[in-house]
C-alpha cells in the first residue's frame, strides 16, 4: 500500500520561492510514476509537473515551465517541487500523486491512483 505525505507549503510573497516535498512509503519511488497537481478554490484539479518511473523524463504545464522544477531523491524516497518566481495565480492546494508499476510520464489526474492529502500554497501580491 503506497502512501504519500506532502509538506513544505506556506505563505510567500510574489516573486518568492518554496520547495514542496512528497515522502512516499510502502513502495520505493523508483517503482512509481509520480506527479504534482494543484487545485484552486472553485477550479478543477490541474496538472503541474510529472516525473517518469525511471526519473529520466519530466514534464511541466506551460504555466509553470521555466519556474518550477520536479525532482526526486531515491535515497530519501521523496519527490520535490521547487517553485521559483511565484505568482498569486499559483495559489492553490498542491497534491502529489503516484501510479505504481507504470513507467510513462503521466499528466492526467485519472492516470494516478494514489494521492497525498495536499499542502496549501498561498502567494500574496
Amino acid at each position: 500500500q503506497v502512501q504519500l505525505v506532502e509538506s513544505g507549503g506556506g505563505l510567500v510573497l510574489a516573486g518568492g520561492s518554496l520547495t514542496l516535498s512528497c515522502a512516499a512509503s510502502g513502495r520505493t519511488i523508483t517503482q512509481l510514476a509520480m506527479g504534482w497537481f494543484r487545485q484552486a478554490p472553485g477550479k478543477e484539479r490541474e496538472f503541474v509537473a510529472a516525473i517518469s518511473q525511471s526519473g529520466s523524463s519530466t514534464g511541466y504545464a506551460d504555466s509553470v515551465k521555466g519556474r518550477f522544477t520536479i525532482s526526486r531523491d531515491n535515497a530519501k524516497n521523496t519527490m520535490y517541487l521547487r517553485m521559483n518566481s511565484l505568482k498569486p495565480e499559483d495559489t492553490a492546494v498542491y497534491y502529489c500523486a503516484a501510479r505504481p508499476g507504470y513507467s510513462a510520464l503521466l499528466r492526467l489526474p485519472g492516470n494516478y491512483n494514489v494521492w497525498g492529502q495536499g499542502t496549501q500554497v498561498t502567494v500574496s501580491s
